[in-house]
């Protein structure tokens, strides 16, 4: 372990950016958002982005290749160029987790290489956290929001920042801090984590439990009467997807731009009534559907085929941006019953 004093961060800031993009939290008027650094940028206290990091790796909207047509010859053109380094700093536990998420969606047969490319050039830095929000939940997935598992992990207190690499890609950036940094022991480290472990014991979501929910419980819960008045008052909007950093779900199209088709691929949601329709029609007509598709695949199905790992790692995010409040924990809680009582 290794560290600086806190007025030297951003000296670590520059260090880092001369050899890779740098992004980190920076307080806007719309809440914290992952910003380019610059020695004019200052780094947000806040505990988390409004958007996840998720973006850098599996972008909103990207172009996959181009075509361009001769009378019956086709030319594909690979729009892809090497991603460059790129260093994330400021992601949070409960992010962090989420590339567990993606990672077994993307890495595996067949591997999506434009995510597999980017994985390959960024580095996550995680910081722990201090002061969890009540819309919290992460305990609940068996993080640890004091001891983020990035590929170098980050500790803040008033006067120092710790640092620990995790990974061969962390390892190699710490041998490049050296010179700002200083070998240190892990006491104030583990004073910082038991304070920050007595406000998630106090947190009001502390207990909720899971237990109703994973594999095996499709037929379970697919029926249950709860889904007609949970889902009734959701507005389809797809708000809770966007801010999601697990949610995966795409569309792909073709743009034709006057002298050639661009396919391009968007972040889709399965909460949206033209979500997977075909030439056939849609499969799910219904909210109450389309609803109970999002949170059974994050519950049951995705945690089914994925040796037991939910695809939610309690961020909070929906619950803080979700319009009329309905969000995962209020299903959790209704749909699991007596357990969360």
């Amino acid at each position: 372990m290794r560290k600086c004093k806190a007025e030297k961060l951003n000296d670590i800031f520059a260090l880092i950016a001369q050899d890779m993009t740098l992004y980190l939290p920076v307080d806007t008027e719309g809440g914290a958002a992952f910003t380019k650094w610059n020695e004019n940028v200052k780094y947000s206290e806040s505990l988390n982005t409004v958007r996840s990091p998720k973006d850098f790796f599996f972008p909103q909207t990207e172009n996959l290749m181009a075509f361009k047509t001769e009378g019956k010859n086709i030319e594909i053109i690979d729009t892809r160029s090497e991603t460059e380094d790129f260093a994330v700093f400021g992601v949070r536990a409960c992010d962090t987790k989420s590339f567990d998420v993606l990672d077994r969606v993307f890495l595996s047969d067949p591997v999506d290489s434009y995510y597999a490319n980017r994985r390959e050039h960024g580095v996550i830095i995680s910081v722990a956290c201090t002061r969890p929000s009540e819309t919290c939940f992460c305990t609940a997935f068996d993080i640890d929001a004091t001891s983020p598992q990035g590929d170098i992990s980050v500790w803040k207190t008033e006067t120092d920042v710790y640092f620990e690499a995790n990974t061969e890609k962390g390892a190699a950036l710490m041998e490049k801090l050296s010179a700002l940094t200083e070998d240190c022991d892990n006491t104030a480290v583990e004073s910082a984590k038991e304070s920050t472990k007595a406000i998630l014991s106090r947190l009001p979501l502390k207990d909720l439990k899971l237990s109703a929910f994973g594999g095996g419980k499709t037929m379970e819960l697919f029926e249950n009467e709860a889904w007609d008045e949970l889902s009734q008052s959701c507005l389809g909007c797809g708000t809770c997807t966007f801010v999601c950093p697990t949610c995966q779900c795409y569309d792909i199209k073709d743009f034709n731009t006057g002298n050639s088709v661009v396919r391009f691929r968007c972040w889709d949601s399965c909460m949206y009534s033209d979500f997977t329709k075909m030439a056939h029609g849609n499969n799910r007509l219904t909210q109450k559907e389309r609803f109970r598709q999002r949170f059974m695949h994050k519950l049951v199905y995705y945690p089914e085929n994925n040796d037991g790992l939910f695809s939610c790692v309690g961020c909070g995010r929906c619950l803080a941006k979700c319009p009329i409040s309905m969000n995962i924990v209020k299903v959790i809680k209704k749909i699991g019953g007596k357990t969360n009582e």
